[in-house]
């Protein structure tokens, strides 16, 4: 079965210096990363996570500008037609729609407040297991992506741009006080992640991502001894386990989410 419209399928990382990337993500993630077996990538790497690739990392696209160090993907059955009614939404469309050799057909989009994200439809519908929407405290999902996070100087404005390319609604909030609220976004069962106000909260406006790791203090030591920074947290969530944000030494920043073993 093909993914739902807008399930998270893949996670890239634009990198300048991919050795340095490399060894910063296998330490903290738990990644094993390769150079993708097809020549044609053009030295493309592979992250993979219990077997299964879940991220890729790349030198930065001079073609495509403006796109974030950390990419989130987002599945479409028509990119095409999709980047087209993005710019119909007040979007644009930074780069393509283009092929990508036995891996689909993809574009990177910005919404109307400027957030990048790319659309792909897949070559082989409902082959990624980048994105595991179970429990955390399933083995299942250890570095793989278990949440999507978008912070928008416009809430609702970025809902109702995605809500018209997805099909997207407000499935309800976590009020937060003077920073607004932090409302959960999806479709049926597919419950991705969150949205809020990067006005009210001073965070960047971006999509995020959160790695499932086995222990979150032992991923943030690992974090700091790696050359990281961690940005905030950890902070509980619901579930028992905490939540955290991090830099790599480059200064992309990405989330990490797991339980506390000493306690």
């Amino acid at each position: 079965m093909p993914p739902a419209e807008g399930t998270p399928i893949w996670f890239e990382l634009n990198a300048s210096d991919p050795d340095a990337a490399q060894a910063f993500y296998e330490a903290v993630a738990g990644w094993r990363v390769a150079p993708s077996p097809m020549p044609e990538h053009g030295g493309y790497r592979i992250a993979e996570a219990d077997g299964a690739p879940v991220a890729g990392i790349r030198r930065p696209m001079p073609e495509a500008p403006g796109v974030p160090g950390w990419a989130v993907y987002l599945a479409t059955s028509d990119v095409d037609a999709l980047a087209s009614r993005a710019v119909d939404l007040g979007g644009a469309v930074r780069f393509g729609p283009v092929d990508i050799p036995h891996v689909g057909r993809f574009a990177m989009v910005s919404d109307p407040q400027g957030v990048v994200f790319a659309a792909m439809d897949p070559a082989r519908p409902g082959a990624s297991r980048a994105f595991g929407p179970v429990p955390l405290e399933t083995e299942r999902t250890r570095g793989h992506g278990v949440w999507i996070e978008l912070a928008t100087p416009d809430p609702a404005a970025a809902l109702a741009f995605y809500g018209a390319l997805f099909g997207w609604e407000k499935l309800g909030a976590m009020p937060m006080g003077d920073l607004g609220e932090y409302a959960f976004i999806g479709r049926g069962d597919l419950r991705p992640g969150a949205m809020m106000s990067s006005a009210a909260t001073g965070a960047p406006a971006r999509w995020n991502w959160y790695i499932h790791v086995a222990d979150i203090d032992a991923a943030l030591a690992t974090v700091r001894a790696a050359g990281g920074t961690v940005l905030q947290g950890p902070d509980p969530i619901p579930g028992g386990s905490y939540a955290a944000n991090i830099a790599d030494p480059a200064g992309h920043q990405l989330g990490l989410a797991g339980p506390r073993q000493a306690t």
